[in-house]
């Protein structure tokens, strides 16, 4: 019994020796204040990426959340937001903004990308040239 014991007491310390914290590092204040003022803070929030929008031929169809397709609703789908999500789009090259909600999903790619209806598209100004730069900003 008592070698029971040792043998929980050794165990129970090493396992308490592996959870220490690693030390603090020493910076200067000047350092800090770098660290703290960069360009990402002054970037506006959101993510910049491509935003495309549907064929014709999905309309009517079921999406990945049971809604039917619309071609005239503000609704997207992206490959990672959850359903519901209301996002504002903001078309980089002009500065026209919608905000559509996620009611689909689309395939994950490399870059980040938001695939609108065609009104959302129109309302965006870039239907009849496939895709734009945009901000997606989730609201």
């Amino acid at each position: 019994m008592t070698v029971l014991i040792l043998v929980c007491q050794m165990a129970f310390g090493w396992g308490a020796s592996t959870l220490r914290a690693e030390e603090p590092v020493n910076t200067q204040p000047d350092q800090v204040m770098d660290m703290v003022v960069s360009d990402d803070a002054l970037q506006p929030e959101g993510v910049e990426g491509i935003a495309v929008y549907y064929a014709k031929r999905f309309q009517g169809r079921r999406t990945n959340s049971g809604q039917i397709f619309d071609h005239d609703k503000l609704t997207a789908a992206h490959p990672s937001l959850p359903h519901g999500t209301k996002v504002k789009v903001m078309n980089l090259a002009n500065g026209k903004s919608v905000v559509v909600t996620v009611n689909d999903r689309c395939r994950k790619r490399s870059y980040e990308i938001i695939d609108l209806t065609r009104k959302a598209a129109q309302e965006l100004g870039f239907y009849g040239q496939g895709s734009a730069k945009v901000r997606i900003i989730p609201q």
